[in-house]
């Protein structure tokens, strides 16, 4: 799968945690308390957080992503065996002041300026996203923070793609949808967004509709692929 260039966008819809925000730093954040076991708590942190918001929106069972990712990090220090209410604490106030990729404020500023219109669409609460967004600085250049919130189910449910249709009135072939997130990104090209698949991680491509119309290994790439000079 490679990046063409894409025509006819007027938005640019982010996700945002692990495609903005670098996830892994959270737990990176105390390394000098996790010593060499922070890189095993973040992943199965993240796993599990990732799983409960499935498993939620399957049983129809919500709760916010706070909440999530608090039970998500129980899990992760129960199976290391880790029994520390403050570093525990601790984790959950770094997320809120989570990193942002460093090509990030610049390729958002250069989007803006080009003249595209630059939203969130995240699992996040508005509470967590607008932490994460001030933190790393990035508030001037976005139109819009849209969180599940709204519609009280997670991805990759429809009506959470759909959110973003109606806050711009726009149709969905009209919007450019960039998550590093495989599922995600294949869910919302079976939504019918414009999609790049921003893979980090050099993943292989997921099997479920439908394939992202281009991939690019971080955000660097995407004013080329949008026309933005």
């Amino acid at each position: 799968m490679t990046a063409t260039k894409l025509t006819g966008i007027e938005v640019c819809v982010f996700d945002a945690y692990g495609t903005l925000f670098d996830v892994s730093s959270v737990a990176g954040g105390a390394r000098d308390a996790l010593k060499e076991r922070w890189q095993a708590l973040s992943d199965l942190w993240r796993n599990k957080q990732l799983q409960y918001t499935w498993l939620r929106g399957l049983a129809g069972n919500h709760a916010n992503f706070w909440e999530v990712t608090s039970d998500a990090l129980n899990f992760a220090m129960a199976s290391l065996e880790i029994d520390d209410a403050e570093l525990k604490e601790r984790l959950m106030s770094l997320y809120l002041s989570i990193n942002p990729y460093p090509e990030v404020p610049a390729m958002l500023a250069r989007l803006k300026h080009g003249g595209l219109k630059l939203a969130i669409l995240s699992n996040g609460t508005p509470q967590m996203l607008g932490a994460a967004v001030d933190n790393s600085g990035i508030r001037g250049s976005l139109d819009a923070i849209l969180s599940v919130e709204s519609v009280g189910v997670f991805k990759p449910h429809p009506s959470v793609y759909e959110m973003a249709c109606s806050h711009f009135g726009l149709s969905a072939e009209k919007i450019c949808f960039i998550s590093s997130n495989g599922w995600d990104a294949f869910s919302a090209k079976a939504f019918g967004f414009r999609v790049l698949w921003c893979n980090r991680f050099h993943q292989v491509p997921e099997q479920i509709p439908e394939t992202p119309d281009g991939e690019i290994s971080d955000l660097t790439q995407l004013p080329t692929i949008l026309g933005v000079n």
